[in-house]
């Protein structure tokens, strides 16, 4: 049989209502989308005339930073949200083609309920369902379920390596499991499953590699780079020998949020507009809330000044934009539009071939498989990706024209038949 070429895989991120910050203040975004079931199937169906592998629902099963009162809680779309796996199962009675991708936590739920829920899924969409596998990382959540603390990192993983092998056990019919997190012994009270559950996941430290190399299906991964988009997908990668997978057994699909104009002045005046929507009180809370020293009080249009760094760890992304910062001599304002834009991951200002340019090169040099789509503001910023973006990959070869498959395993291009590795 003729090999299959290789295409890109591309997913629709529906962050409510987009990745910037101020994306509610659009005037083409419906404020109040995010309880509009309207909203999703209008996001759903043009994921699907796009010709997209799936869509995904981030998630978090708690409001977070709740005890930092700098933050605009009244101005942030993030927070209201439905549960995405009840969600995508409506989606699901609305769409044909579409993988369909709720985010659930392997720390906060038990294999059994969510084996049955996503089975559910899977049979009601006819084989288009998925997981992103999270492991939490607040303690926000952690009290939501009666905890005083978040577990470190190592018990969470194993946690969730364990999770998967009932998981499989349960998709698969009965199963007799008793290990170190779990007991669980019977069948869902459904049929076994035709296929495996494609397992998304992310996270860039050892524990996360590691999980994802020994039950991943797609890594969803934030770098803002190629380099460091090169150096990720060869580490994780590197590790599936270990557990007798392959290379092409494991999708990297970056996220990648773009301002797509049909000329760069007209995608540089859309960042603009968005840019200027942010309120002042929403980006000043979001520099402290993500450990900038807090500015208050200090001229907007005034040089960024030189206060002392709250206590613990900075990350990168702090480091680096102060250090811009005091490099280009940016004002606060200019700081906290840095912050308030969403380039978190790879990001991009420009015309539809200049946005394919750079998608054909991460993807022919080893840095990506395909993309995860992070709009600005949904629907608005979808439709110009999928209308502008996607025809010029296809008129290059690297997208489908047309679904060849009806699965969302077929649609990655995933085998059926992969053995899965046992927790050590």
């Amino acid at each position: 049989m003729k090999p299959r070429k290789r295409m890109m895989s591309l997913g629709l991120s529906i962050a409510n209502l987009g990745y910037h910050y101020a994306a509610w203040r659009h005037p083409d975004v419906p404020a109040d989308g995010n309880m509009d079931f309207r909203h999703f199937v209008h996001c759903a169906r043009l994921a699907e005339r796009g010709k997209l592998d799936g869509i995904f629902l981030a998630d978090s099963s708690a409001v977070r930073d709740l005890d930092r009162p700098a933050i605009a809680r009244e101005m942030e779309h993030q927070i209201v949200k439905h549960e995405p796996t009840a969600l995508l199962t409506a989606l699901a009675a609305v769409t044909k083609h579409i993988g369909l991708v709720p985010t659930a936590s392997a720390t906060y739920n038990e294999p059994f309920n969510l084996a049955r829920q996503l089975v559910t899924l899977d049979r009601v969409s006819h084989g288009r369902a998925g997981w992103n596998m999270v492991t939490g990382f607040s303690l926000d959540e952690a009290r939501n379920f009666g905890l005083d603390k978040l577990a470190d990192s190592d018990t969470r993983h194993a946690r969730a390596a364990e999770f998967v092998t009932v998981l499989r056990g349960l998709e698969g019919g009965t199963i007799d499991h008793e290990g170190r997190f779990f007991r669980v012994r019977g069948s869902l009270g459904l049929p076994p499953a035709a296929h495996r559950i494609p397992i998304f996941t992310a996270g860039e430290s050892d524990n996360a590699q590691e999980l994802a190399a020994r039950c991943a299906d797609v890594v969803y991964g934030g770098q803002p780079s190629i380099e460091e988009a090169r150096a990720y997908y060869t580490s994780v990668k590197g590790r599936l020998a270990k557990y007798g997978r392959d290379p092409d057994e494991l999708k990297m699909m970056p996220g990648i949020m773009a301002f797509v104009g049909r000329t760069q002045q007209e995608a540089r005046d859309k960042f603009d507009r968005m840019q200027a929507l942010i309120e002042p009180r929403l980006g000043l809370g979001l520099l402290t809330v993500n450990s900038f020293p807090d500015y208050t009080g200090h001229d907007l249009d005034g040089p960024v000044p030189d206060l002392p760094m709250p206590g613990g760890r900075k990350s990168e992304f702090v480091v680096g934009a102060l250090a811009k910062a005091k490099r280009e001599k940016l004002t606060i304002r200019q700081l906290y539009e840095l912050v308030s834009g969403g380039f978190w991951h790879l990001g991009m200002v420009g015309t539809p071939t200049m946005i394919a340019d750079l998608m054909e090169e991460w993807f022919t040099t080893g840095a990506a498989d395909g993309f995860n789509i992070q709009p600005p503001c949904i629907p608005v910023d979808a439709e110009d990706f999928i209308e502008l973006v996607v025809p010029e990959l296809q008129r290059r070869g690297l997208f489908r024209t047309e679904y060849e498959g009806a699965t969302l395993s077929d649609h990655l291009g995933l085998r059926q038949d992969l053995p899965m590795a046992e927790v050590a």
